[in-house]
C-alpha cells in the first residue's frame, strides 16, 4: 500500500485514525501494530515472516545484550553484538543481495550457478537499520533495554515509516511510543505536511517520472545529447521529490498519531559542496552511517580519514541496491568527498564564487544519479557519453521539445522553486504576516487546493510506484 493512493487516503487512513482516536489510551499501541501489519502486509503477506525474524532478532538479542553488560566480560559483550551484527545482515544479505554475489561469482569465475528465486522485502533496508540501531545503542549504553515486546514491536512496524524511512533510531522515538502528545496544532501541521508530500509526489515526481521513463527506456545513443541531459535532470528532480515528498507524508502521519519523526532533507540541491550535499539528503542515511560506521572506524581522528569515507560510501552505494552501478555511484560520491577533506585537512581553499561552486556540486550530482537510475553500468558509462557529445547517435527524429511540452516546462520550473528555501530567503517580508489571516485563510486555502489537484493526479494517473521501495 503507498501513501499516495485512493485506498490509503481514503479508506485506510481515516478507519486507524477513528479507531486510534476512539481507544483509550493503552489499546492505542497494539491498535498501532495491528493496523501496520495490515499495511505491510496488502501487497504480499509472505514476507510478514520477514519482518517478524528482524522483529524478534533485534527483541531477543537486545535482551542478551543487555544480560552480557551486567554478567559477561567486554569480550563477551562484543561477542554478543558480534552475533547481533551477523543475524541482522544475514537477512538482509539472503535476501536482498544474494543473487548479485551469485551473478558476480558467475561473471568473474566463469561459474554457472543458478540464481535463486527470492523476493525482495519491501523496506528490508530500512526497518533492518532501525533493529541494529537499537542493538548498537544499547551497547553503546545510549539506551535502557526495551522489554516490553508490543513497545519494541512498534518501534519496529510503524506503518508511517516501515517501507521507506526516515530511519527512525530507537532513540529518538522511544519515549513517545510509551508517552507522547496528540493535539490538535499537532495533528493539524500534519496533515498540512501530509497534503506538501503529496503535492511532491503526484504532481512532480510522477509526471517527470513519466519523462525519464521514455528517455531511459531507448538506447542511450537513441537520445540526442540535448534529451539525455533533459532525462538527466528530470530524474533529478524525480528522485529528489519522490523522496523528499515520502518523507513529507511520514512525518506528517507521524504527528498525525503524535510521533515527532527527525527531518529527512534540507533543500540538497542549494548545497555548494558535495560535503554539504550530504548533510542536506537522505539526513536519517548519513547521520546512520556516520554514527555507526565512520565514527567507529576512527572517523577524522583515528586511522586514515580518507579510507574510512571511501569505506562508508562503498557501504552506502550497497545499501542502495544489489548492483555495480550502485556501488560505483556511491563510490563516484565517496571520491569527491575525500578530494574536499583533503582540501579542507590541508587549508586549500578554493575562492571561487558561490554559483561556481554550486554548479560543480550540481553537475556531480546529476551525473550520479544517470549512475543510480541507469539499469546498469555499461548503459550508465554510455549514456553519460552521449550527454558529452563523446558518443555518436543515431538519428532521433526529433527535438527535445518532444519532451518538453509547456506543462513539463512549467512542473520543473516549479520544482526549482520548491527546491529553495524562499521563507529563508524572504524572511523579512514574510514573517510580518506570520499569525494574521491573511496568512492562515490563504495557507488553507493553498492547500485544499493543492491536494484537490493532487488527487485529481492520483485518479487520472497510472504511474505511482515510490523509488525507494525497491531498497
Amino acid at each position: 500500500m503507498v501513501f499516495s493512493s485512493i485506498i490509503f487516503m481514503f479508506i485506510f487512513l481515516p478507519l486507524v485514525l477513528l479507531g486510534y482516536f476512539l481507544l483509550k489510551i493503552e489499546y492505542r499501541n497494539v491498535f498501532l501494530i495491528l493496523a501496520s501489519i495490515i499495511f505491510y502486509a496488502v501487497d504480499n503477506p509472505k514476507f510478514m515472516i520477514v519482518l517478524i525474524a528482524s522483529i524478534a532478532i533485534n527483541y531477543l538479542m537486545g535482551l542478551n545484550i543487555n544480560y552480557a553488560k551486567m554478567h559477561f566480560s567486554k569480550l563477551g559483550n562484543r561477542m554478543v553484538l558480534l552475533i547481533t551484527i551477523l543475524l541482522n545482515l544475514s537477512l538482509l544479505f539472503y535476501f536482498k543481495y544474494m543473487n548479485f554475489f551469485i551473478a558476480s561469482a558467475n561473471g568473474i569465475f566463469g561459474t554457472n550457478i543458478s540464481l535463486m528465486n527470492i523476493g525482495l522485502p519491501l523496506g528490508i533496508s530500512f526497518f533492518t537499520f532501525q533493529g541494529m540501531s537499537y542493538t548498537l545503542d544499547l551497547y553503546m549504553g545510549k539506551v535502557r533495554v526495551q522489554k516490553n515486546l508490543i513497545n519494541f514491536t512498534l518501534y519496529m512496524t510503524l506503518f508511517p515509516k516501515i517501507i521507506q524511512g526516515p530511519i527512525a533510531r530507537y532513540r529518538d522515538i522511544y519515549e513517545q511510543i510509551e508517552n507522547r502528545e496528540c493535539s490538535v496544532s499537532k495533528f493539524s501541521y500534519g496533515i498540512r505536511r501530509f497534503i506538501l508530500g503529496l503535492a511532491k509526489k503526484v504532481i512532480i515526481a510522477n509526471q517527470l517520472g513519466i519523462i525519464v521513463d521514455q528517455i531511459f527506456a531507448k538506447a542511450p545513443n537513441e537520445n540526442s545529447v540535448a534529451i539525455a541531459w533533459l532525462g538527466a535532470i528530470c530524474y533529478t528532480i524525480q528522485i529528489y521529490f519522490d523522496f523528499s515528498g515520502y518523507s513529507d507524508m511520514a512525518i506528517g502521519l507521524g504527528k498525525m498519531f503524535g510521533f515527532d519523526f527527525l527531518e529527512n532533507f534540507n533543500y540538497p540541491y542549494i548545497s555548494t559542496s558535495l560535503t554539504e550535499f550530504w548533510r542536506r539528503w537522505h539526513i536519517s542515511l548519513s547521520t546512520w552511517f556516520r554514527d555507526y560506521i565512520y565514527i567507529p572506524l576512527g572517523g577524522n581522528r583515528r586511522g586514515n580519514v580518507y579510507f574510512n569515507s571511501l569505506v562508508v560510501f562503498f557501504i552506502t552505494g550497497m545499501w542502495h541496491g544489489a548492483a555495480w552501478n550502485f556501488i560505483i555511484w556511491g563510490l563516484w560520491h565517496g571520491m569527491f568527498l575525500i578530494i574536499e577533506k583533503y582540501l579542507k585537512l590541508n587549508n586549500i581553499n578554493m575562492k571561487l564564487p558561490k554559483f561556481i561552486k554550486w554548479i560543480y556540486a550540481m553537475l556531480i550530482v546529476v551525473l550520479g544519479w544517470v549512475l543510480f537510475r541507469a539499469p546498469d553500468i555499461n548503459y550508465a558509462l554510455t549514456y553519460i557519453g552521449v550527454m558529452f557529445g563523446i558518443i555518436s547517435t543515431k538519428s532521433v527524429g526529433f527535438t527535445v521539445f518532444w519532451y518538453l511540452s509547456s506543462k513539463i516546462i512549467m512542473l520543473m520550473l516549479l520544482a526549482v522553486i520548491s527546491s529553495i528555501p524562499l521563507k529563508i530567503i524572504f524572511r523579512r517580508i514574510i514573517e510580518p504576516l506570520d499569525n494574521t489571516y491573511f496568512k492562515v485563510i490563504g495557507g488553507d486555502i493553498y492547500l485544499i487546493a493543492i491536494f484537490f489537484i493532487s488527487i485529481m493526479y492520483v485518479m487520472t494517473s497510472t504511474y505511482n510506484a515510490f523509488i525507494y521501495f525497491k531498497f
